[in-house]
């Protein structure tokens, strides 16, 4: 069925359509990849990047048959919530006729942080009252803006974690005021050889500054959702290689219940460097621990609905259906882990493009 778009009180609307966004068995389609990621991703399979290309993989993307049944919402690049199908609708008014919400990136990436070698903050709060106005007319009804923080020997520094944090609350209000859902992101990078505590570590200490910083701004909670990474080990750390999906879930969990208020109605993992398989795996373990949680945990994915579909596609038009229905069989399989019921047994075998 798909998820009904609130039509309400501007107050209302914010806070529906966040819960919509969780609905059980339901979580995020992340397509808004950068022009130089969407280069490197489609480089990747041989096709060449240009506007079409883009447009041809995320119409393919956006019109698969039954993707309403497990994504709630979508996240849009800036060029692509300004295009229009091969059937002359915009990408919006697409995908809310599915009954999907669209919705809109809308930082403008990372940049040095001045007096923290090694370390970035997000820009892009300069005209973004503007921006934000423009893209709820292109029909947005919830934003994302994404903060970037890396574990490594005195990092992240106490001024890293604070400028991004608060970057991240003045993103929130602002949205908000425009009648969009802030979908607050601060990834802790997977990058390192850190283990999983030092992760918790730092997770409990960014959650509790982006908190304390959104209560600053006056953001009402209700109508946000959360989008942090899995507590994990760094990509070169030993720990790594005989990780256990519940060991990733308890530990998880036991920072979101230390900092995240339960007011918030959902919290949507990011896949980070994480396979299709393991992100999956791991939120069913997240979704089949025994105590009641007071958010909905749910899925933001990009690399890991998207990889697969890569594979498959190639950019041949004649593997359009093969593609759509290994996005529609991803997609089942995580709202499956969104209720603990997926099973690794469950996965197919890899699609043979034709």
């Amino acid at each position: 069925m798909p998820t009904p778009i609130p039509t309400s009180t501007p107050t209302s609307i914010t806070t529906s359509t966040a819960r919509a966004l969780v609905a059980p068995g339901k979580g995020l389609l992340a397509a808004d990849e950068s022009l130089p990621t969407m280069t490197k991703r489609l480089a990747r399979i041989g096709v060449e990047s240009t506007e079409a290309t883009r447009l041809a993989l995320r119409e393919l993307l956006f019109t698969t048959p039954g993707l309403e049944e497990h994504v709630s919402g979508v996240i849009l690049f800036d060029e692509t919530i300004r295009q229009r199908t091969s059937g002359g609708a915009l990408v919006p008014e697409l995908l809310a006729g599915a009954g999907i919400v669209p919705g809109i990136k809308v930082d403008r990436g990372t940049v040095p942080l001045a007096g923290s070698p090694g370390e970035v903050v997000t820009q892009g709060l300069d005209g973004l009252r503007e921006r934000l106005a423009e893209y709820a007319a292109l029909g947005a009804r919830f934003a994302k803006w994404r903060a970037v923080l890396r574990i490594d020997t005195g990092l992240p520094t106490p001024a890293c974690v604070r400028a991004n944090a608060h970057a991240l609350a003045r993103y929130a209000a602002l949205a908000q005021e425009a009648g969009l859902v802030p979908v607050v992101e601060p990834e802790v990078l997977m990058d390192g050889s850190h283990s999983l505590e030092r992760c918790a570590e730092v997770s409990a200490q960014v959650l509790r500054e982006v908190y304390a910083e959104l209560a600053g701004q006056r953001v009402a909670l209700d109508a946000t959702l959360l989008k942090p990474s899995m507590v994990l080990p760094g990509t070169l750390s030993p720990e790594t290689e005989h990780l256990e999906d519940q060991v990733v879930a308890a530990r998880t969990v036991a920072v979101l219940r230390d900092t995240v208020p339960a007011s918030v109605p959902g919290i949507v993992f990011l896949s980070g460097g994480q396979s299709p398989q393991q992100a999956t795996a791991r939120l069913d373990a997240l979704n089949r621990l025994s105590d009641p949680q007071p958010w909905q945990l749910s899925f933001s994915y990009g690399r890991a609905l998207q990889a697969p579909v890569l594979d498959a596609w190639r950019g041949e038009p004649a593997n359009t259906a093969a593609a759509q229905a290994v996005l529609a069989e991803r997609a089942r399989l995580t709202g499956a882990a969104r209720a603990g019921r997926y099973h690794r047994d469950a996965e197919p075998a890899a699609p043979v493009a034709g």
